[in-house]
């Protein structure tokens, strides 16, 4: 391919080449502090909430960086080779991704071929850098938990590479018009178009709780019958993550370092460390405090602000780790920072897939010993990719390589490479085969709410507005293609992405309906059991128990509560000691109220398990069930990978613990 380029001009000479780009260290030294943020985050996000905002260090760098090296090839040969760029960009970015894209696909047809025919789309994202604009598409935003999802962490680094595609045509236009002397100017436009990218994210953000968009439509827009969740569009999306590498670009227009050490600010290296100081700190207090999503919905810190304030923040670190007199470029730039930033692109790329081997599901969080395993893991592979994949492409050393090879005496170590080719080859050929020709399959979770959404009965029949003579159409009810549980991992709202629905036939009652059972999506999976067994099932995904307060006081005035009534509630989030007793008020005449405490790896489950003991006392009409405790008996296929909703197994013991109380 031809390169395109900008009209030569006559080159500067070395002396004056302002925005010549040295090796900067402490840049190297900002990308370990932010691959290491997102490293704990992805493994734990209640470790670091807001480790994800690494991911924004990494966008406003790249945004300085790559404007600072088209400025500087423009000064010293006097134009930009956008072909070339681009060529360089591969070298760089290519080994790496066809590596852990081949050994994915190989594991998983190995291990995990129900999932091939979901990770295609995935794949083909990849190999496209628009993995950032399928998963908007699909709904596999960080919040989606209930899938195997290897290459969900590929949305930033398609992101950076649009930007890698557009960004030098952008370039060619502005340095042959105003060259390099002048971009001041055109720094304080890329500026205000940050500010705008701001305004117009926090203007689309949507406060208040996301759920499914059947429960929450105002989370999402519908695009015929797909739902798009408003979150992961933001989060995900090229345009709205934007400000960081235009902040980033128009912060290289004003501060070169070679132009910074031959004007006056070439002595401010104190007050530079000053400044990143403060701006250190910063980002410690937004990654601690700003979360992504929480039960309560998307963080407003973060979609109405917080990406520009941590830009902002970054930019004061690259003023000092790019002056060659502070402190802070020293600090940043020692040995171990140099060896985690030089190796951050691996380590960010390998992880992920790491962690979503080791814990199944994109929703479980790890462990301490799990995370440990992982990162020995990732950096193993990480540092064979470095040395033996990435660094000998970037070079162009593989040709000398194979001729070195080639006129070697010694046949074998060419024989040993040619089998390894041609393993490789095999294996990637019947791994692309499989991955071809594999259905799309729902997961294990979705798979049982589905079958469960068929026996439950809607509130509009429990309250008798659904047809004649007893008998009515329950409300559609959607097929969950993601999980409903709020994940822990960021996996950065539980979207759904399909909306097939189920009408089923039910008996409207005309007088208390005992056995009545209420519950969130753990309840849901075990309908079908429950229904058999003569209960009246009420559960829906997503649920919390502060969205049901309203239909327990339409239930009580209707008089519809018989004797038991069942409640699951509480997975999906916390619930403070005021909204348990106001969903509890209406049942305060029943003679029988059972409740099921929470089994989930979550941080609001042993707050919510608590205030449900305390609800335990003697004489009153509650009874616990200590279902995280009883759980641990089951034995079998009992709970799908999240360890939340439940297997076949599960499902007949969970009727059975209710049985046991009722006598059902």
């Amino acid at each position: 391919m031809a390169d395109a380029t900008i009209a030569p001009a006559r080159p500067r000479r070395a002396a004056s080449n302002l925005s010549k780009v040295p090796y900067l260290p402490g840049l190297d030294g900002m990308r370990a502090l932010a691959v290491a943020a997102v490293l704990v985050y992805h493994a734990n996000p209640s470790w670091l909430p807001g480790g994800f905002l690494g991911v924004e260090v990494f966008f406003v760098i790249s945004g300085y960086l790559i404007t600072l090296l088209l400025m500087a090839e423009r000064e010293r040969t006097g134009t930009v080779r956008i072909g070339a760029f681009w060529m360089r960009r591969a070298r760089r970015l290519l080994p790496a991704l066809f590596l852990m894209l081949f050994l994915l696909i190989t594991y998983t047809w190995m291990f995990r071929p129900e999932e091939l025919g979901k990770l295609r789309g995935d794949v083909i994202a990849a190999l496209f850098y628009v993995s950032n604009w399928y998963q908007i598409w699909v709904g596999q935003g960080y919040s989606a938990s209930g899938d195997f999802a290897p290459l969900r962490h590929l949305w930033s680094l398609a992101v950076e590479e649009q930007f890698y595609l557009l960004w030098p045509v952008a370039m060619l236009f502005l340095l042959r018009r105003n060259g390099t002397r002048n971009l001041a100017l055109t720094a304080r436009w890329l500026v205000l178009a940050a500010l705008a990218v701001t305004v117009l994210t926090a203007l689309v953000y949507h406060p208040g709780r996301i759920g499914d968009c059947t429960v929450n439509p105002e989370a999402y827009w519908m695009i015929g019958d797909r739902c798009i969740s408003k979150a992961d569009t933001l989060y995900l999306s090229t345009i709205t993550r934007s400000s960081g590498l235009l902040l980033g670009a128009a912060f290289a227009m004003l501060w070169r370092p070679m132009a910074i050490m031959r004007g006056p600010l070439r002595n401010a290296g104190r007050l530079l460390d000053l400044v990143a100081l403060a701006g250190l700190v910063f980002l410690g207090l937004f990654v601690w405090s700003i979360h992504f999503i929480t039960p309560a919905g998307a963080d407003p810190w973060l979609f109405r602000g917080g990406f520009l304030w941590t830009a902002l923040a970054t930019l004061m670190v690259i003023a000092a780790v790019t002056h060659s007199r502070t402190w802070t470029s020293r600090a940043l730039g020692n040995p171990i920072f140099l060896y985690v930033g030089t190796r951050s692109y691996g380590l960010y790329l390998f992880s992920w897939p790491i962690y979503q081997i080791i814990r199944e599901v994109a929703g479980n969080v790890l462990s301490f010993r799990e995370f440990v395993v992982a990162l020995i893991l990732t950096i193993i592979i990480t540092e064979l990719s470095y040395r033996f994949i990435e660094m000998p492409v970037r070079r162009r050393q593989v040709a000398a390589w194979w001729e070195s090879l080639r006129v070697r005496r010694d046949p074998v170590p060419r024989q040993i490479a040619a089998v390894a080719v041609v393993v490789t080859l095999l294996l990637l050929a019947f791994g692309v085969l499989r991955l071809g020709l594999a259905d799309v399959q729902e997961n294990e979770i979705a798979q049982a709410l589905d079958e469960g959404a068929e026996n439950v009965t809607s509130l509009e029949d429990l309250l008798g507005g659904g047809g004649d003579e007893g008998a009515a159409p329950a409300t559609p009810t959607p097929s969950a293609t993601t999980v409903p549980v709020d994940s822990a991992v960021p996996v950065d709202s539980t979207t759904t992405t399909t909306t097939t629905t189920t009408t089923t036939t039910t008996t409207l009652p005309q007088e208390p309906v005992d056995y009545l059972a209420i519950g969130d999506s753990v309840m849901l999976g075990a309908a079908g059991v429950l229904s058999d067994r003569g209960y009246t099932v009420n559960a829906e995904v997503s649920r919390q128990m502060v969205d049901v307060v309203p239909v327990m006081e339409q239930l009580a005035e209707a008089e519809l509560f018989g004797d038991p009534v069942i409640i699951h509630l509480g997975t999906n989030g916390p619930f403070t000691k005021e909204t348990l007793d106001a969903f509890l008020a209406p049942l305060s005449s029943v003679p029988n109220v059972i409740m099921l405490n929470v089994r989930a790896n979550r941080p609001w489950t042993a707050a919510n398990n608590a205030l449900l003991a305390e609800r335990d006392r003697p004489g009153d009409n509650i009874i616990l069930i200590d279902w995280q405790g009883l759980s641990q008996g089951c034995t079998g296929n009992c709970f799908s990978a999240d360890g939340i909703h439940l297997s076949s197994d599960g499902r007949r013991f969970y009727a059975d613990v209710i049985g046991d109380v009722t006598g059902r």
